[in-house]
């Protein structure tokens, strides 16, 4: 595959692109639990943080402030390691205080960089946490690394769908096959009542993969403990690995799976929200 031009890729099997037309969707805390799941399913993983002006990976896998990288030898770094997940992010090469004020040039520059520069070793998979929207970071990561697919993440809401659709129709022009939507946010539960309401809308996200002839990988509750677990760095798939929230994700990562593997067209997951 392409990415063999790339010497930290050569071991890379797979390639995946977690991203959304937007922020606020949830597209972070997927692409942290997508990979903690893919581990879990006896897979080497690994993950690059992509947004370049907004890094979470490391906060969210529970990497203190003063990471240090190893140098694996002359030119390139060793990825952090958590959870048996390796990790890239240009937070650990900065300080997580400090903002970003770069021209998409540099950002393209530094993520370039961060790709060549890291050395993976052997992985199935590297998820790539994508920044929100279509700009040059996108463009580089698709041009850089023969990405085998892309995952999409949307809430049920329309402008979050209206947006969703943009990432579709960018991964379409770079001929980077969609691997399916997940729609997080679909419904919430009161944790007193039982009482079930789709505070973002319904069935958007089915609504949009029919449209472009892709799956529903997952449909994600609107649920606190996802929130409270990524907030304190230990990702619910790692946290509580046996609840219903993680069964989810694990249902998500073998769709993944299922879809890449022949390209086959991998069943819906419904949460039964009992």
């Amino acid at each position: 595959m392409a990415n063999q031009s790339i010497a930290s890729l050569a071991n890379v099997q797979h390639v995946v692109a977690v991203a959304s037309g937007k922020g606020g969707v949830g597209k972070s805390t997927t692409a942290i639990n997508l990979a903690l799941a893919l581990k879990k399913l006896g897979l080497k993983v690994g993950i690059l943080d992509a947004d370049i002006y907004g890094p979470s990976v490391g906060k969210m896998l529970g990497a203190p402030e003063d990471v240090k990288l190893v140098p694996f030898n002359e030119t390139s770094l060793s990825p952090f390691e958590k959870y048996g997940l390796k990790a890239m992010s240009i937070a650990f090469l900065s300080n997580s205080k400090t903002p970003m004020v770069w021209r998409g040039p540099m950002a393209s520059s530094a993520l370039n960089q961060m790709i060549v520069q890291t050395y993976w070793g052997e992985l199935d998979y590297l998820i790539v946490d994508m920044p929100p929207g279509t700009g040059d970071i996108q463009l580089t990561i698709s041009q850089k690394v023969a990405l085998s697919c892309a995952v999409i993440v949307t809430t049920p809401q329309e402008i979050a769908l209206l947006d969703a659709q943009k990432g579709i129709e960018m991964f379409k022009k770079v001929n980077v096959p969609v691997a399916g939507i997940v729609e997080n946010m679909s419904m919430h539960i009161c944790s007193n009542c039982g009482h079930k309401e789709a505070i973002f809308g319904s069935d958007g996200g089915v609504k949009l993969a029919k449209e472009y002839n892709t799956n529903v990988l997952a449909t994600m509750p609107l649920e606190l403990s996802i929130r409270e677990n990524i907030d304190i760095g230990q990702p619910t798939v790692q946290s509580d690995p046996e609840s219903e929230i993680s069964k989810l994700y694990i249902s998500m990562a073998q769709n993944l799976i299922g879809f890449i593997d022949g390209n086959k067209s991998p069943d819906s997951v419904n949460i039964s929200f009992e």
